[in-house]
């Protein structure tokens, strides 16, 4: 009998500790932090970029009414760090603004990004010596919202995305006092912003100013700074999700369309989705679809005998990462970028909204 007594006691003891161990860690790494799934607004937005602004304007005329939003991804900066748009984005800018107004989208966005256009042709992208140059200083700081305001003006935007990247952890106080000095002054004349943020951003270490719709990068997961791989998988765009909870507002997480080409001798190109769809043409066998993530690989040869290794996303891949984020209590999303979309993903992208 003692021992069974002994026993007992023991069972008891053993479960209180475990409960008071979970309960310790459940508060620690906010384990029961979890978004409210119903009711969720159910929006997606897309960016035209510059380089392929044709393709992008196809596409975003084919599903524009299953958008919420447009984002021109058009300013940069230029060698003496004033911002600069190339000559393709001038001449595409009426036909966007005109296209988006045919599609009653009233919310466009002007999305700035810390790439640097140099005198002799070349590229600095995502440059973080910009950054701390231009938001170095309250006065500093002044002056380049001074001139995004202006720019705004002369194109009629009503909305500004600021996507710098690569930001130095010494700078991060002095981006964060930028945002909300921008926002307040965007505010006044309402206008309205969003920031892209980087998935290595420490946001659980920053303040970031409420009032901004801030957008989260989920993908990138692999590409050119790794071997093969898919952007995104669903654990990445889990544990992004539960990141997002420290930020402040009802915010967006941005999935990708396309996906890379890795070569046998260590060149790593991005693919649109029809291009990719064109190499597996070539493929040895048939593309493979991944359990972790929803994207398709496969293998090719190309006409030098060198082999080469795809990773890319198709129709079913985009609405799966888009449901995996509705299931994980965001159902405002965007999608990196338009051009070379495959009709599937243009029909399914554009009836997501509906059929959820």
């Amino acid at each position: 009998m003692q021992t069974n007594k002994w026993l007992v006691v023991l069972s008891i003891t053993i479960i209180s500790a475990i409960t008071a161990i979970y309960m310790g860690v459940k508060e620690q790494f906010h384990l029961d932090e979890t978004r409210p799934v119903a009711p969720l607004q159910k929006e997606l937005s897309s960016w035209v970029v510059d380089w392929q602004w044709k393709s992008g304007l196809e596409d975003f005329r084919r599903m524009s009414s299953g958008l919420g939003s447009l984002q021109l991804f058009a300013v940069y900066f230029d060698e003496a760090d004033v911002l600069y748009m190339t000559e393709d984005m001038k001449k595409a800018f009426p036909s966007m603004l005109q296209a988006a107004q045919d599609a009653s989208i009233s919310k466009v966005y002007l999305t700035l990004v810390n790439d640097r256009y140099l005198q002799d042709g070349t590229e600095v992208q995502k440059d973080p010596d910009l950054l701390t140059r231009l938001l170095g200083s309250e006065a500093a700081r002044s002056k380049h919202i001074g001139e995004i305001l202006s720019l705004m003006s002369q194109y009629h935007i009503q909305g500004v995305e600021i996507d710098y990247e690569k930001v130095k952890d010494s700078d991060w106080s002095k981006v964060t006092a930028f945002y909300k000095e921008l926002y307040e002054a965007l505010h006044q004349q309402g206008k309205s912003l969003r920031i892209v943020l980087e998935s290595r951003a420490p946001i659980e270490q920053l303040d970031l100013p409420t009032g901004p719709e801030y957008v989260m990068m989920a993908y990138n997961l692999y590409g050119t700074h790794s071997d093969p791989g898919p952007k995104a998988d669903y654990t990445f765009l889990d544990k992004l999700a539960r990141r997002m909870n420290h930020l402040p507002g009802d915010n967006v997480i941005a999935i990708s369309a396309g996906g890379f080409d890795w070569s046998g001798q260590g060149k790593v190109t991005a693919v649109t989705e029809k291009r990719a769809v064109e190499l597996a043409l070539q493929a040895v066998a048939s593309p493979e679809r991944d359990t972790a993530s929803g994207s398709l690989h496969f293998e090719y040869v190309d006409d030098k005998g060198e082999k080469h290794t795809v990773w890319y996303a198709d129709d079913s891949t985009l609405i799966g990462w888009l449901d995996t984020l509705r299931r994980d209590g965001y159902g405002k999303a965007a999608i990196w970028r338009l051009g070379e979309l495959s009709e599937n993903s243009l029909a399914k992208l554009k009836s997501w909204h509906e059929d959820h």
